[in-house]
């Protein structure tokens, strides 16, 4: 990955308005097994203030999370709008908040997965969320997280296969979700809300982002943001929290210089 070179190449490229979309477990946030304490690294929050404040920039975050969750824990003002549940889910600015009508022999199929769970004694691992249902195993010791995801998988493939949901593994846990939509869906109707020469940057670190990844190729700048390394379509690397801390400064400033040029002129 070529990671000085684009990241320069596209920040230099920053105009009168730009998009910066984000993951947020794992990207802005360091994972956490308390889920409602995963706050971002620090710095982090005031530099997403300063973009946002700058007006020059549409600042996204998609998650995996309920879109409901994430604003509280950025405390930004005002809020910016938010794809969650892997892009199932938009909530808006204003607080107004899309999702797609599912279908509801799929709906009883996620009932049907979490009882099973229940049955299991394993229903406090869960996280219900729109059109999904994901379970967390963070904080667990390797044979264990290794036990429960086998556990979780035969139990759940069986129950998937009825209504042809899908299950997706991430960082730490494992989902079964209606497959009507993912991240890549939330680049796409922002890049159909946002002009051809507009800026478009996704940051994100686990397999979810890799939708995203490719539906902003040939398009925008595609950053990986992770302590180590991995095969990915990202176009770059960045190491959290100092490079990514580095990568929201030079945006910052990237905006506060085209600020300062049109105020010059």
């Amino acid at each position: 990955m070529n990671n000085r070179n684009q990241i320069d190449q596209f920040l230099h490229g920053i105009g009168r308005q730009s998009v910066l979309l984000i993951d947020y477990d794992g990207t802005l946030a360091p994972f956490s097994v308390d889920r409602q304490s995963a706050v971002p690294y620090p710095g982090v929050c005031s530099i997403l203030q300063e973009i946002m404040d700058s007006g020059r920039t549409r600042l996204v975050i998609v998650t995996g999370r309920r879109a409901e969750e994430v604003n509280p824990l950025l405390g930004l003002h005002p809020a910016p709008e938010v794809w969650g549940s892997h892009g199932l889910q938009r909530l808006r600015p204003d607080g107004t908040s899309e999702m797609p009508e599912f279908d509801p022999k799929a709906l009883q199929v996620l009932a049907d997965a979490e009882n099973w769970l229940r049955y299991q004694g394993l229903h406090q691992m869960a996280e219900p969320k729109p059109g999904s249902l994901a379970v967390h195993w963070r904080g667990l010791d390797e044979n264990a997280a290794t036990e429960l995801r086998s556990r979780i998988l035969l139990g759940w493939f069986p129950i998937a296969e009825r209504s042809s949901l899908t299950v997706l593994e991430f960082d730490g846990g494992v989902e079964l979700r209606i497959p009507d939509r993912d991240k890549s869906d939330a680049i796409r109707t922002i890049l159909q809300e946002v002009g051809r020469g507009t800026p478009v940057a996704y940051l994100g670190d686990d397999m979810s982002d890799e939708p995203a990844f490719h539906a902003l190729q040939g398009r925008g700048l595609t950053v990986l943001v992770r302590r180590e390394r991995r095969k990915t379509a990202a176009q770059a690397w960045l190491k959290p929290p100092e490079e990514l801390l580095d990568f929201l400064v030079r945006w910052r400033d990237a905006c506060r210089a085209t600020t300062m040029a049109q105020t010059a002129t």
